[in-house]
């Protein structure tokens, strides 16, 4: 108990205890198990008395301890000065403190270590949250410039299609200029002909009225009169 007060006590902030703390989750561990082995008189472990059971009986860890504490102190091994009763009444003073102030003080530093477990935890959530946003604003963006993508594709189309327009509206221009300038040419060829064909109709009527006489003149008019006359008794 003392131990660990001293622990918690020496380091404001135990970055470390916390951190591995903090690794186990509130499911795999339970509450404060962090405890040491079971020992009597306050610092022999029970496994020196087992180990001791089966050889000498329930008295042999006892009598073994006063019997090397005797040899000790009576060889002049461990010598009994001044600074031995010092120790021993800095001991008594230890253990009272611990049995009085022990418990409070490890409560209050088991509150304290919960405190900054709880602040890493939030701060670990925060981030994981922060995280978590930005894997989505980058899907978000990802989305976004496939959209992009997408978008200057279809530009590209329209380009395309832009392109195909104006190619077509320039042959069909040239088309028309070409047809126009055919045309003129039929239509040239043609006037050409109806020209010819008039020049040659009035030369031959023109010949033909310069070839006819006076006298056959007068005959032709003498016998559309007689035409005439005959087509007015007909007709009564």
């Amino acid at each position: 108990m003392l131990s660990r007060a001293v622990l918690l006590s020496a380091a404001k902030k135990p970055a470390a205890l916390v951190l591995a703390r903090g690794a186990a989750t509130q499911a795999d561990r339970p509450k404060r198990a962090e405890h040491g082995g079971k020992v009597r008189l306050g610092f022999l472990p029970e496994e020196w008395f087992t180990f001791f059971y089966n050889k000498t009986g329930v008295t042999g860890p006892y009598v073994f301890g006063a019997g090397l504490m005797t040899y000790l102190c009576s060889k002049e091994i461990y010598v009994m000065e001044h600074e031995y009763y010092n120790g021993l009444s800095l001991a008594v003073m230890v253990v009272f403190a611990v049995k009085k102030f022990g418990p409070s003080l490890a409560a209050y530093l088991d509150k304290e270590v919960d405190k900054i477990e709880d602040e890493w935890k939030e701060s670990r959530e925060n981030n994981i949250q922060q995280l978590t946003q930005a894997i989505e604003d980058e899907k978000k963006e990802q989305w976004r410039a496939e959209g992009q993508t997408m978008l200057m594709q279809a530009k590209k189309e329209n380009v395309a299609l832009q392109l195909e327009a104006a190619y077509r509206e320039r042959a069909m221009n040239a088309y028309r200029e070409v047809k126009k300038r055919l045309d003129y040419q039929v239509e040239r060829q043609n006037v050409d002909r109806r020209i010819s064909q008039k020049h040659m109709v009035d030369w031959i009527v023109s010949n033909v009225v310069k070839s006819i006489t006076p006298d056959q003149e007068k005959e032709n008019l003498n016998k559309c009169i007689a035409d005439l006359g005959a087509l007015a008794a007909r007709s009564k």
